[in-house]
């Protein structure tokens, strides 16, 4: 098992609660870059390819964190999009059905809440108790390198969340609309 002791020494905290506005001390490309210098070829590798989307298709990375953030992530995609399939009566060809039923019921609470921002802030806050279940109780070890480069990801995606832009970029589009 990799020992990470140097990389995660720099790696700096930072919480998912800040001020929207509050930039943070790290970015993404700046977290993979530094990993690049101090873990494995494989490791190496998985940094670079870590999303907040996992494959449609269930593949094993190597990583028992990253296989089961992956596999919680999807079923979650999947059940919502089931919820919101079956709110609009659509058929539900080529959506694999859930089973987890607290991904089911965290769907439906998102499905049914009113405003597209609020459902995504329950999201993300759903995401990172997922991260804080599955990480690693070791901090030094290459899964909670790639639980930190998670929450950060979804940390800098909470932070694009901003009403003003994005009722701006609304009425913008909805000008192109009325526009064409």
């Amino acid at each position: 098992m990799e020992k990470l002791y140097y990389l995660v020494s720099q790696l700096p905290a930072f919480s998912v609660s800040e001020d929207s506005s509050a930039k943070l001390s790290i970015s993404t490309a700046m977290y993979k870059d530094l990993c690049c210098r101090f873990m494995n070829e494989k490791n190496k590798e998985l940094v670079k390819n870590l999303s907040l989307e996992p494959p449609r298709e269930a593949v094993s990375t190597g990583s028992a964190f990253l296989d089961a953030w992956y596999e919680k992530e999807r079923n979650l995609r999947f059940a919502l999009a089931q919820v919101r399939a079956l709110k609009m009566k659509k058929d539900l060809k080529n959506i694999p059905s859930s089973t987890d039923g607290e991904v089911i019921q965290v769907a439906r609470t998102a499905t049914g809440m009113d405003s597209p921002l609020s459902a995504e802030q329950f999201l993300n806050q759903y995401r990172l108790s997922v991260l804080e279940k599955l990480a690693p109780l070791d901090y030094f070890t290459s899964d909670a390198v790639f639980c930190y480069g998670l929450r950060l990801m979804l940390t800098e995606r909470m932070k694009k969340f901003n009403t003003d832009a994005g009722l701006a970029s609304y009425h913008n589009i909805y000008d192109q609309i009325l526009g064409s």
